[in-house]
């Protein structure tokens, strides 16, 4: 049997749909808010969902494409974060963007929908992304091979897939406090969802998988936003800037300050 109090009850008739011994709260339909809240047996079960978003392949090594990046954005569920969301599409609307999916690569390099746009405009677009991130109380974590120093895609799956495995058993004790562990990933490979399936299927009791659409859920973007300056990173320290990166952020010393630096107090170490 499960009781509510006076308080819980207004909260739920606010709030939630209720069934049978199961409270879920309903989610915005572009998924920009909570994805679920769940009261059973009394409590509140909770939630990590873990947006994850790949940059680079699994084919030859080339100048253009040294790194292969797993990028992983962890959000407690109990932290409601859709306040900042729409502050952001608000900020974004100002800009004549409404419903922007940010695609960060493309906004560095002048591609996409980005193509017309001039540097002052994308930049913008940027910090805003920047900003709201800093804003948001999520961690993450990125898990990256060297291409060059791989045969072919089985030695590039078995290392990420070690790198993966000892971060999930270091943090065992952090991922068993969720009842639920939820992984977003849009399937863009086939190669990393094999990987997350085996990796997660073998370390955690119940992982759910989910796939989202990338204009879904902003946290998906922050992954995507990660991601690339992950590798915005590596390419910085190997010497590697392109021309369009080099235009977008000139000043390396700024970029290292006002951003990387920055990103680099939400890793979960």
């Amino acid at each position: 049997m499960v009781l509510f109090c006076s308080s819980s009850i207004d909260f739920l008739q606010k709030n939630m749909y209720i069934t049978i011994g199961l409270v879920e709260r309903p989610r915005s339909i572009y998924g920009r808010g909570s994805s679920s809240l769940f009261w059973w047996g009394g409590r509140i079960l909770k939630e990590l969902s873990v947006f994850i978003d790949e940059s680079g392949d699994f084919g030859d090594y080339n100048f253009h494409s040294p790194y292969y990046i797993i990028t992983m954005v962890f959000h407690n569920q109990d932290v409601d974060i859709q306040e900042k969301i729409d502050y952001l599409d608000m900020e974004l609307s100002y800009l004549g963007l409404n419903n922007l999916c940010v695609h960060t690569g493309p906004i560095i390099r002048k591609e996409e929908i980005y193509k017309d746009m001039g540097l002052v405009e994308r930049r913008r677009i940027f910090n805003k992304m920047m900003a709201f991130i800093r804003s948001l109380d999520v961690r993450y974590k990125c898990f990256y091979i060297e291409k060059k120093h791989i045969e072919d895609s089985v030695e590039a799956t078995g290392k990420l897939s070690k790198q993966i495995s000892l971060f999930v058993r270091n943090h065992f004790e952090e991922f068993l406090a969720f009842d639920d562990v939820k992984i977003y990933y849009d399937n863009g490979q086939v190669e990393v969802s094999r990987l997350l399936s085996s990796v997660f299927n073998a370390l955690l009791p119940n992982p759910i998988f989910r796939k989202v659409m990338p204009t879904d859920y902003k946290l998906f973007q922050v992954a995507d936003f990660i991601c690339t300056m992950e590798l915005v990173s590596l390419k910085l320290e190997s010497s590697l800037f392109s021309k369009s990166e080099i235009a977008f952020f000139g000043n390396r010393r700024d970029l290292k300050q006002n951003y990387l630096k920055a990103l680099k107090k939400k890793e979960w170490n």
